[in-house]
């Protein structure tokens, strides 16, 4: 699910802003040749093959449904153990540099906050237009809808970021906030406060990540140990689909809500956190770090994160979750490429383009004294 570009705007729009020179330096060398601004560093291709990958599986995680055989359920189980953990890291290691000045707040309000109110009423509508049994008429902004979640737990992470990076320990801090997610009774369902206590802890890692950490990760022999790895956990994933409840890797119920006491709760916490760690990692290590044909998309995760939504419901309201082919072998992976043909398209630069009035809305006309933070280009992610 998901954005992993909009850190690196800010971190961008940042930069430029302090590389301005005002005041009395500015009038001292008012006189002096203009120096040319500093070129814009290279993009990594590696991070956008981590991005567009992660957007994917998010796609591919929405598409399938479980019940489809024991094969399948340990592959969705297996997904979801790690592809929202990964994805929340990077947002993470991306938003080491925001800081709550005017110009970054007015960035993260524009590029997180406003697109969640946008997306979160136009859910509303075409469950409306469409008469959505499941959903009706609902209009509730502290409720996300289904995938609008990440949006608004993005928006209180990055905000909280400056707290996680004055602290000596922040991820254990973290996890333990985590763990108090899962085993206390009193935490209501606004803003999905749970699930933005639970998912946490990948937040706050990816905060604290170094390029040298990455590094080790793309080292070849991290590689080569990523592949019996996951073929460990794929087989453990089949073992477990039926003596563990697919819940746990949604992060949004209590320790009660899932049938288990308190302990228990907060050792399948941490344990949950560790094991999605290792995949996590496997998962970057095996991401190419060449530029490829889809590196580019990975610019664009969030056209994909918000739109998709609106297919995957266009096709819930018709019966081709239902059809007889959708249940074989053959319909499983049709179903899977069909997934992997949506996420590229909805990361293409057409469709960007079209919805980047609502995706990433300029709003110099709101905040004061902004023109710079907010309209600067940031470099094309």
């Amino acid at each position: 699910m998901p954005n992993l570009h909009l850190a690196q705007r800010q971190i961008s729009a940042g930069a430029n802003t302090a590389s301005t020179g005002t005041g009395a330096t500015g009038t001292a060398t008012a006189g002096a040749e203009s120096v040319p601004a500093p070129r814009a560093k290279p993009r990594d291709p590696y991070f956008d093959n981590v991005k567009y990958a992660a957007i994917v599986l998010v796609v591919v995680g929405h598409f399938w449904n479980r019940g489809e055989g024991r094969i399948m359920d340990a592959a969705y189980l297996l997904l979801y153990a790690f592809h929202m953990p990964v994805f929340i890291m990077i947002s993470g290691y991306f938003s080491r540099n925001f800081r709550t000045t005017e110009g970054r707040i007015g960035r993260l309000v524009a590029t997180v906050l406003v697109p969640y109110l946008i997306f979160e009423m136009a859910y509303s509508l075409f469950d409306r237009a469409v008469g959505d049994p499941a959903h009706p008429q609902r209009l509730t902004p502290t409720d996300p809808y289904w995938i609008m979640w990440f949006l608004l737990a993005l928006f209180i992470w990055r905000l909280t970021t400056p707290i996680w990076l004055s602290l000596r320990r922040p991820v254990p801090v973290a996890l333990g906030l985590a763990v108090a997610a899962t085993v206390m009774h009193g935490i209501g369902g606004d803003f999905q406060l749970r699930r933005v206590l639970q998912f946490l802890p990948f937040f706050v890692l990816g905060l604290v990540l170094k390029p040298e950490h990455f590094a080790l990760i793309r080292r070849r022999s991290t590689r080569v140990l990523a592949v019996p790895v996951s073929l460990a956990a794929a087989v453990i994933a089949y073992w477990a689909v039926p003596r563990m409840s697919i819940a746990w890797l949604y992060h949004q119920d209590s320790a009660t809500a899932l049938g288990v006491s308190a302990p228990v709760g907060a050792v399948m916490t941490v344990a949950l956190f560790v094991c999605s760690l290792a995949l996590s990692i496997c998962f970057l290590a095996l991401v190419p770090g060449r530029k490829l044909p889809v590196s580019d998309l990975g610019a664009r995760t969030i056209s994909a994160y918000l739109l998709h939504g609106f297919v995957i419901k266009a096709v819930e309201l018709t019966d081709w979750y239902h059809a007889p082919w959708r249940h074989t072998p053959a319909g499983q992976i049709g179903v899977t490429v069909g997934a992997v043909a949506v996420a590229t398209l909805l990361c293409s630069s057409p469709v960007h383009k079209a919805v980047r009035f609502l995706v990433e809305p300029k709003l110099r006309w709101l905040f004061k004294d902004q023109k710079s933070q907010l309209s600067t280009p940031a470099p094309r992610m």
